[in-house]
């Protein structure tokens, strides 16, 4: 940079502000999902199976865009929590898939709400066409830099 030239301020860059907020978000819907016993990480991969009967690993992969290891990991620890089950693949029987345990289909809801209580408390001062317009700006960013990844760390 030239010499004389002044850098943008810090509080100039959207990036900071959506950092700002993220964190904030983030951090206070980690700190309300842990003390029912899950992570982010893990409350992600039990609401994408609360849609579905059973699901292989890796087409669980693919909808939460992560790999198939971290799958792998994210899985073990929830059937050592009693919350998810491998079964075998009826279609393929050299592998397996994954599906909620009774106690998962009870602790999805609750942890649903918890994100919806959450979203109140950081979203409920903007008006409902600011939320719809907010969500659609992220979604539109989203879908520009094909980002398809699950936030969960």
């Amino acid at each position: 940079m030239p010499s004389g030239d002044t850098p943008s301020d810090l509080h100039a860059h959207l990036g900071y502000w959506l950092r700002m907020v993220s964190n904030a978000v983030s951090q206070s819907f980690a700190r309300a999902v842990e003390a029912r016993g899950v992570t982010v990480a893990e409350w992600v991969l039990l609401r994408v199976l609360y849609d579905v009967e059973r699901l292989a690993p890796s087409a669980l992969a693919e909808r939460m865009g992560m790999t198939k290891g971290a799958i792998s990991k994210l899985a073990d620890r929830l059937v050592e929590k009693g919350l998810v089950r491998r079964e075998a693949n009826l279609e393929d029987r050299r592998g397996q898939t994954l599906a909620l345990e009774p106690a998962a289909r009870s602790l999805v809801p609750l942890l649903a709400e918890l994100a919806d209580r959450n979203d109140a408390a950081f979203f409920n001062g903007l008006s409902p066409s600011e939320r719809a317009q907010l969500k659609g700006l992220l979604h539109k960013i989203a879908s520009k830099h094909k980002l398809n990844t699950a936030p969960i760390d």
